[in-house]
């Protein structure tokens, strides 16, 4: 069914000033990935970069253009610095530059093609499919047009401009990067932690498109399952008949008609849905008619698809996708690369992320603020991976004008984007970075795009508005309480760390949230990260994203390295572990509530105790009574009701059970800071590190079930607190797994 149209994205396709390899090489760098040693100046991203909406005819101005960094004020330069490969930016390797450029700078872009035939009105498209920040853009000497925003794509006509024989194209590109207010996502000038290295200019494909004299300019795709319809929505340069079908290998199998700028309805009978595990996709095929002439005519795709947040048959607000709950679980994408920045190297590259995040078992990825190019979209659509998408962040409340400029571009993010399936979820805000007027943002993405859900801020600042309630929790997991309305998600966590010699940005003083030796003690890790989200999920849990892809920069924390050699944590393993979490949801019961909601008595001594403390039979009466939980006020996730600021606690509690659960799992529910020893019986059934912001559900050994008795138990632990906030509080759940 798709086969055609991924055929003809790699046909059409002319490239002028060809040069050969030996006039172009990668700067220095710390990393290359394996595509790097193929990338070729005249066959650079040769792929049709809009597979939304296809045209044979057109001119790909990727490869060799003169370059030259100058000061802002100044004009065009006399003269150019050398030659930079586009699309990659001035800062990255694959560029063949490698150099900064300052927010007192501006970068030049030179390059020449010769003028193709225009025939019968036809016009000239010059687009762009992203330069960060601002461009301005001449033919021949003739001002084009200007653009501000770094991530969407922009056209100018420049069929007034054009002239016969070579033809000069200049392009002028100022960036204040993080000295602005702009969204720019993760890009400073000093990069350090989590912030990474600055893009400047030129960052995705650059192409010229003969058109028509009248031609279609745009389409609306919008998924209609509750009408099994298709809606579509033809913006053309003038108003004509329209006639759209739609296709499944090749064949018609229903069309609609109408006028461009209005909706056109196609139903669609028994419509085969999009899944990820069954990415179905349809042909789209327009034309715009006069008569029975046909004026112009593209080709595209679309998935039948609906997502929603609806109560599961127990109340919990789950993410229904066509109609069925399906916990989404994926990684925090962050999209970048080693030798090419904001750009991957090639189309397999892009490609190859989505693979592998589809190998490790997962559904879903989000996408960190960061867009990417249509492409990255369009292998989510055929592959099958549901994409959360971000809003770049920057500092854009700061006043009127940086928020009407964040409204701007956030518009132009979904108009880009929304016709890719895939996409399931608009995430304005990421952790109160430039955030600002939530609710009202909140509410136009709703209104603009009700095909789709809005997380309002993923982690931190929640104002009780959009689809979602995001928690972020590092290591985690964790979630916030189950709301009426609203899906309760974990938008991070993990970030589980590991630096591979020969792999890394830099040789030493690399980052993680928590750093482990070798592959496999990474692995067990994250492996027993997924089983403890197993019991949330019952709880109400409806998606988790782990951080993260893949290494960045001096970030260690990626399932693999930051030049993709490596895949850190054993593929197998994790596939195997991120498969439970797709059954139906297990079902969680106290059987020893913690003190989090309702007081609970314990016995507490904050001197060490002689004798085996730890024993059933201890006698504990010489202790003090007081109510969990303990510690300090101002810990984080504490609900304290007895102080405790010594550096050692010890608690004890009897609970009474009725009956042994059988075929069902023993498993702690812990707030711990920092580590604590927990005996059930007077025997160690748990020895955790660290310390917790939240509640968490620890898994247990199976034979911890035989530790318990009918009638009197007693629970038991030990708590060591060495700086920041203390707090110590503990109960008991039985996880129970839905029966098939």
């Amino acid at each position: 069914m798709m086969k055609r149209l991924a055929m003809t994205l790699v046909t059409g396709i002319l490239s002028w000033g060809a040069v050969s390899a030996q006039d172009w090489k990668p700067a220095d760098s710390p990393l290359f990935t394996r595509w790097a040693k193929d990338l070729a100046p005249d066959r650079v991203w040769p792929e049709y970069p809009r597979p939304t909406m296809v045209r044979p005819d057109w001119t790909n101005l990727n490869g060799l253009w003169e370059y030259a960094i100058v000061h802002r004020d100044a004009g065009r330069p006399e003269s150019w610095d050398g030659k930079i490969l586009v699309p990659f930016a001035v800062e990255s390797a694959l560029s063949g530059v490698r150099k900064p450029v300052s927010p007192d700078q501006r970068l030049w872009y030179r390059r020449t093609f010769p003028a193709p035939k225009l025939s019968d009105g036809q016009r000239l498209l010059l687009h762009f499919g992203a330069v960060d920040w601002q461009a301005v853009v001449w033919l021949n000497g003739t001002r084009l047009g200007e653009h501000s925003g770094g991530y969407d794509p922009f056209t100018f006509d420049a069929t007034s401009a054009l002239k016969p024989g070579e033809n000069e194209l200049i392009v002028a590109v100022w960036d204040p990067t993080d000295s602005g207010a702009q969204p720019r996502g993760k890009q400073v000038l000093q990069p350090n932690g989590i912030w990474y290295t600055a893009v400047t200019g030129i960052w995705q494909t650059v192409w010229l498109e003969t058109v028509p004299a009248v031609y279609i300019q745009g389409m609306k795709i919008v998924p209609d399952l509750d009408r099994r319809a298709v809606l579509v929505t033809v913006q053309a340069s003038e108003v004509r008949p329209v006639r759209v079908e739609a296709l499944w290998e090749g064949r018609a199998v229903s069309q609609a008609e109408g006028h461009s700028g209005e909706v056109v309805t196609i139903t669609m009978d028994n419509p085969k849905l999009w899944w990820p595990d069954e990415p179905n996709l349809y042909d789209l095929r327009v034309t715009l008619l006069e008569g029975e002439r046909t004026l112009d005519e593209v080709r595209g795709y679309f998935g039948m698809r609906k997502i929603e947040v609806a109560k599961d048959e127990h109340g919990i607000p789950r993410l229904m996708l066509n109609g069925k709950a399906v916990f989404q679980f994926g990684p925090l994408d962050q999209g970048w690369w080693p030798d090419g920045l904001y750009t991957a190297p090639c189309d397999e590259a892009l490609r190859y992320d989505i693979e592998m995040t589809k190998k490790y078992g997962m559904n879903m990825a989000r996408k960190h603020v960061k867009c990417e190019p249509e492409r990255w979209y369009y292998w989510c659509d055929r592959l099958g991976l549901l994409v959360w998408q971000d809003m770049p962040s920057g500092d854009s409340g700061r006043n009127a004008a940086s928020k009407a400029n964040f409204r701007r571009e956030l518009q132009a993010m979904i108009d880009a984007r929304r016709n890719h399936p895939s996409i399931v979820v608009w995430v304005p805000f990421n952790e109160g970075w430039g955030q600002h007027d939530t609710c009202d943002t909140v509410a136009w993405i709703k209104e603009y795009d009700p095909s789709r859900l809005v997380n309002e801020a993923s982690g931190w600042t929640d104002n009780g508005c959009g689809d979602l309630s995001d928690m972020h929790n590092y290591p985690g997991p964790g979630m916030r309480p189950v709301e009426e309305r609203r899906a309760s998600v974990l938008g991070e966590f993990g970030g589980l760390g590991l630096p591979l010699s020969g792999h890394t940005w830099q040789d030493e003083k690399n980052w993680g949230y928590v750093a482990f030796p070798d592959p496999k003690s990474l692995t067990d890790a994250y492996v027993n990260l997924l089983g403890r989200l197993r019991p949330l999920i019952g709880q109400g849990l409806c998606a988790a994203v782990y951080t993260q892809t893949s290494d960045v920069e001096i970030e260690v924390n990626g399932l693999m390295t930051y030049d993709r050699e490596i895949a850190k944590v054993d593929v197998e393993r994790a596939a195997a572990a991120a498969s439970k979490l797709f059954l139906p949801p297990p079902k969680v019961s106290l059987i020893v509530p913690t003190s989090e909601r309702e007081p609970q008595s314990w016995r507490y001594a904050l001197e060490a105790p002689s004798g085996e403390w730890m024993r059933a039979d201890f006698d504990d009466s010489a202790w003090k009574d007081g109510p969990g939980g303990f510690g300090a006020e101002g810990t984080p996730g504490a609900v304290v009701r007895t102080p405790w600021n010594t550096s050692d606690i010890w608690i004890r509690r009897t609970f009474d059970l009725p009956t042994i659960p059988q075929q069902a799992e023993i498993e702690l529910l812990i707030h711990h800071d920092e580590d604590a020893e927990v005996y059930l019986n007077g025997q160690k059934v748990a020895a955790l590190k660290g310390y917790t912001t939240n509640y968490q559900i620890v898994p247990l050994d199976p034979a911890v079930a035989g530790v318990l008795k009918v009638g009197k138990n007693v629970l038991a632990v030990h708590c060591r607190q060495t700086g920041g906030g203390q707090y110590i509080d503990v109960g008991l759940v039985v996880v129970e797994e839905a029966t098939p």
